[in-house]
């Protein structure tokens, strides 16, 4: 009996009525993001395909490179083809194994593509690499020089109000930098006042444009799911005992520097 198997408690009957899932980025959608957020089952239940031909769903989010994180044994209650294009399944997540959901990461050189096998043919091919004490959760800030976000991670690091981010953000004031990955435009913005970069950054989770004119209309137009273009990082950032007059010096140097007036998404 494979090592993965005896730890899941999961017998050849059920194995052979499931498929594994290899939950991995779509379009920028992140399914550790999901996770985070407690929104995998509505991330998994949405497909392009029938991928979940099987009664039962054995689920792993990509964790590192040939990495995997155990997401639950899942039911497939139903499937109905959607008028737009795709699959929408109706799952609930079964106890059995629940205990590892978050701890247990296998290794698991996936081939390109097969994101959906069936569970008693990829079996063998998964090994224990580490199971850790509690859940994994959120990683903790990098330091300023080093956020590099995209919108799903920074909705939900403002959802789960996860502590490292908030304090880090919440205690200096300096400049940011959106840029719109899907044409290399640039907006500048500069985040003072009472917790400075968290309640600015914030306002983007909650809306997608955080009331800027351009990203606003672009928000408008395509709707909210535009924003999943936008990824947030720091220009410079400054004491918050600086004047706030400093900081919009700092962005207007940005902003020329960059161009964003020009070329990008700032309008003034």
């Amino acid at each position: 009996m494979n090592r993965v198997q005896a730890l899941l408690g999961y017998d050849k009957e059920l194995l052979e009525k499931a498929k594994m899932h290899f939950a991995a980025s779509v379009r920028n959608n992140e399914p550790m993001d999901a996770f985070f957020n407690g929104t995998f089952k509505q991330w998994q239940e949405d497909q392009s395909g029938k991928n979940f031909e099987q009664p039962y769903i054995i689920a792993w989010i990509t964790y590192r490179k040939y990495e995997w994180m155990f997401a639950g044994l899942w039911r497939s209650i139903s499937c109905i083809e959607n008028p737009g294009g795709g699959f929408t399944y109706n799952t609930e997540l079964l106890t059995e194994g629940s205990e590892f959901i978050g701890r247990l990461i296998i290794h698991y050189n996936k081939p390109f593509r097969q994101s959906y096998p069936y569970a008693l043919t990829s079996l063998d091919d998964l090994s224990i690499k580490e199971i850790l004490r509690e859940p994994y959760t959120m990683t903790p800030f990098p330091g300023y020089e080093q956020v590099n976000l995209d919108f799903s991670q920074l909705q939900s690091i403002m959802l789960q109000q996860e502590p490292s981010w908030m304090s880090a953000l919440s205690h200096v004031k300096g400049i940011y930098l959106i840029t719109d990955i899907s044409n290399g435009k640039l907006y500048v913005g500069s985040a003072y006042g009472n917790y400075a970069f968290w309640n600015r950054w914030k306002e983007y989770s909650q809306t997608g444009h955080g009331g800027n004119i351009i990203l606003k209309e672009l928000i408008n137009q395509n709707g909210k799911e535009y924003a999943d273009n936008f990824r947030f990082s720091i220009l410079e950032t400054r004491s918050m005992n600086a004047e706030d007059d400093a900081i919009i010096m700092r962005e207007q140097y940005w902003k020329q520097i960059l161009a964003s007036r020009e070329h990008g998404y700032n309008a003034n």
